[in-house]
């Protein structure tokens, strides 16, 4: 914490603090305008009037009984209210035919060329694109037109920031539901339009800012070193704590976090800044002296926020960082309050949308709380542990507990209302939670932050940084799931009305206000980089273990193991043989559900694939893999089926001739040794791919991922193949691929289907879980992954949760051969 000398109360500190009480009314006029219409000349004869009230303030105030100092800030909050009013009706656009917007909605295609705005979105089935339209062409040529566009292209094609693209497609107005507008989210950024089904040209020339450009290319290579030099999930969080992107956490893990109230882990924020901040002042002070250090670190500052973004909740800590390390230098303390509402207002001048962005509600409520209740916790904190022990003792016991409990109380308190009226949940576990997670976050940024600057200068030596920094990453993964399964963590409410969010705000500052319970401000945003008391001590104990464990799970044990990734609605199955070998078949649609799950079972910093096996080349089952691959690249690839069959399936093979990876072309009858006795056989290869058999002794397991009708018939459904002990269902379930018949003739001891939660087009069919319904079986969309491990002879099943089908009394453990 910043040492602070003023007990003066909030209230009495409100009254000097007249620059809150502006600030304050210039965003109520942004809400208010945002609720009625008014021109924006009238605003500005309604701040001239009350300017004119503020000429001759002491004959008015005593008409009014009022000092005054008071009378002034009242009339000049209303002078900032109408200047909040005119703000926002200037940010409205004007639509026309010369902005993008005007063009939505029509019947017909068109042609829109411009600039990419900033680095694309990408996502697992989709990339998104954000355009700053330069011209429209509805078949009579170009038209100048300006303004932003949302594009949503298809996935597994690279884009950079500047580059020049001309779309064919309709434009519409972006979507709202009950539940969410998307076009009041997008509006919030200055996005008026949307296209979600485009064919894209790639233009000459490049536009945007060569200093962003410079960033965001710096940003690209440092994300691409990122998931080089650690494993999934690992490299996931880390580049959602240090580069601001989350898209490569799967969403059960994002989930996970949400749940447990640590989501401000991965999310850019006040934290993180102050860390930043820290270091960098620390750093450029010793070598640059104070003053020119602190002018380096601000500038700094402002080049990491470009770099993660820039969202709300990033440049509200990264203004209000610059501005204690401005007070510092000026010899003044940094008020909370002031630079709190200072940040707002420059924010909200600039973007006058900012007050509806959720990500700025929750940073700063959550700074809020800080300023007026941490300090006055950890005091009473102190009182209370007095009353056992010595003054002394007493400060350094508060200590830890006011770090790693109180702040969060402090914050959750604050930001409670928010979380539940937008998230329509709140947290229960999270109190528990981050007094666990919280200490490693330095650790994580700091050595995950050295790590990747090695690995720009050398990649070899940012791998070897990595061993350092891993552990800590991995112990908050862990540590977030276990907590997430702690029964009753989350309260789910339902809608909350925003007058009950206000009444809450309304009783809880009245009474902080009123009942003096602030005795101190809180000084600055974040206090100081945690020292190292007994919690830290045994949260790195359990990092420790959380290593040695992972480390022993990786080592061969002498059994064949065949895990079901869970990808949705197609195959990912990961071979672990006797010997240690890894070979993937297929990788499903979801390239961050299948960078995850091998992230987890493969050595953390030997991520290598010995064999990939294209079983079927059909879009949905690879789509995944081009940017896996990059990842995690294969030995040797074994193809089956077309190679033109689909987008991903061309990807691929260009990315195996670019990188040298020999690619065998898989044939009928042929078969591929993984070692200790244990054989791959290929029982037909066709134009879709291929039918596949592994056996290891007594253990027989089908994997028919590529096969067809005819393969079927050639396999007399089943009868050639006999008996097996593990059978996945063809093509998530769909009824012809799977007759009766071909289940009754392999007669599996334990079948695995592999589907999506809720899959579009209704997999599994019904006719399919009637074939199947007198075996054992798991799926993947209600069991999670799922491994079965053999020893040749008995085989043993673990899943991810032991969640099943209501219709259906299956006992996991109970499954033997």
């Amino acid at each position: 914490m910043y040492p602070v000398k003023s007990v003066a109360t909030p209230l009495a500190r409100a009254r000097a603090l007249p620059f809150f009480w502006l600030s304050l009314a210039f965003i109520a006029g942004i809400i208010i305008a945002s609720q009625i219409s008014l021109r924006y000349d009238i605003w500005i004869i309604l701040a001239g009037v009350f300017l004119l009230f503020a000429l001759r303030p002491r004959k008015l105030a005593e008409l009014v009984h009022l000092s005054t100092s008071t009378y002034l800030i009242i009339v000049l909050s209303l002078v900032s209210f109408c200047l909040g009013g005119l703000r926002y009706q200037l940010s409205l656009p004007k639509i026309d035919a010369f902005h993008i917007a005007w063009y939505n909605d029509r019947e017909y295609d068109l042609l829109v060329t411009g600039t990419l705005d900033e680095p694309p979105d990408y996502r697992d089935t989709y990339t998104n694109l954000r355009l700053r339209v330069e011209s429209v062409d509805t078949g009579s040529g170009d038209l100048p037109v300006e303004g932003l566009l949302l594009v949503r292209v298809f996935p597994n094609e690279t884009y950079e920031y500047g580059e020049r693209i001309r779309l064919r497609g309709t434009l519409v107005t972006p979507p709202e539901n009950e539940d969410f507008s998307y076009r009041d989210y997008l509006a919030g950024q200055g996005i008026h339009a949307y296209m979600s089904r485009t064919e894209v040209t790639r233009l000459p020339g490049e536009g945007g800012s060569p200093v962003r450009r410079t960033i965001y290319a710096f940003k690209a290579k440092a994300l691409e070193n990122i998931y080089l030099i650690f494993p999934d999930p690992e490299a996931s969080l880390m580049a959602g704590i240090l580069l601001g992107v989350d898209t490569g956490l799967p969403a059960n893990l994002q989930q996970a976090f949400k749940d447990t109230g640590t989501a401000h882990i991965i999310a850019i924020s006040g934290f993180n800044i102050a860390i930043i901040a820290g270091l960098f002042f620390t750093l450029f002070s010793r070598v640059l002296g104070q003053l020119r250090g602190s002018i380096v670190a601000i500038l700094g500052i402002a080049l990491y926020t470009l770099l993660v973004g820039a969202d709300a909740a990033v440049v509200r800590a990264a203004l209000m960082g610059s501005i204690a390390l401005t007070a510092r230098q000026l010899g003044r303390r940094n008020d909370g309050l002031n630079a709190l509402m200072l940040s707002a207002v420059l924010m909200s001048i600039h973007n006058p949308n900012t007050p509806w962005d959720v990500g700025f509600q929750l940073s700063f409520f959550a700074t809020l709380g800080l300023i007026l209740y941490a300090e006055p916790f950890q005091n009473w904190a102190v009182r209370v542990i007095t009353r056992y022990t010595s003054p002394g003792t007493a400060q350094k016991v508060a200590a830890p507990v006011s770090e790693y409990f109180l702040l969060t109380l402090a914050a959750q308190l604050t930001t409670l209302p928010i979380m539940a009226y937008h998230f329509k949940r709140i947290s229960l576990v999270s109190l528990v939670a981050n007094p666990f997670v919280l200490p490693v976050q330095p650790a994580v940024m700091i050595v995950g932050g050295i790590a990747v600057i090695l690995s720009l200068i050398w990649l070899p030596l940012g791998a070897l940084a990595a061993f350092a920094a891993w552990p800590f990453v991995a112990y908050t993964i862990r540590l977030v799931e276990l907590f997430d399964r702690l029964p009753n963590g989350v309260i789910v409410l339902g809608d909350l009305s925003l007058w009950l969010v206000i009444l809450f705000y309304a009783v809880l500052l009245t009474w902080t206000l009123a009942r003096h319970r602030v005795r101190q401000l809180f000084y600055g945003e974040q206090p100081d980089l945690p020292t190292l008391p007994a919690i830290t001590i045994a949260t790195a104990l359990m990092v420790i273990a959380v290593v040695t464990w992972r480390a022993v799970f990786t080592v061969p044990d002498g059994n064949l193991h065949i895990t079901f990734l869970n990808v949705g609605s197609a195959d990912a199955v990961l071979i672990k043989t006797p010997g240690g070998s890894h070979i993937l078949v297929n990788g499903g649609p979801s390239a961050s559900m299948l960078s995850d799950g091998l992230g987890r079972r493969l050595p953390p910093f030997n991520r290598r694939l010995d064999w990939l096996i294209i079983a079927s080349s059909q879009e949905n089952q690879l789509s995944g893999l081009p940017r896996v691959v990059e990842r995690i690249p294969p030995s040797r690839v074994l193809w089956a089926g077309n190679v033109e069959a689909s987008f991903s399936a061309r990807n691929l093979n260009e990315w195996f001739i670019d990188e040298s990876i020999p690619v065998t072309r898989a044939e009928t009858d042929s078969e591929l040794n993984l070692g200790d006795g244990a054989i791959l056989h290929i029982l037909n290869v066709n134009s879709r791919g291929a039918v596949l058999l592994l056996e290891w002794n007594e253990f027989r397991a089908l994997l028919p991922v590529g096969i067809n009708f005819s393969v079927q018939e050639e396999l007399h459904y089943g009868e050639a193949i006999k008996a097996t002990s593990l059978l996945l269902v063809a093509d998530s379930g769909y009824a012809p691929i799977n007759p009766p018949e071909w289940i009754s003739n392999l007669n599996p001891q334990l079948i695995v289907l592999s589907v999506a939660a809720g899959d579009p087009d209704g997999l599994p069919h019904e006719g399919t879980l009637e074939a199947i319904e007198d075996y054992p079986f798991l799926r993947t969309d209600y069991n999670g992954w799922i491994e079965v491990t053999t020893d040749g002879t008995e085989m043993w099943v673990e899943v991810e949760k032991q969640q099943q089908d209501p219709d259906e009394n299956i006992n996991v453990s109970e499954i033997q051969p």
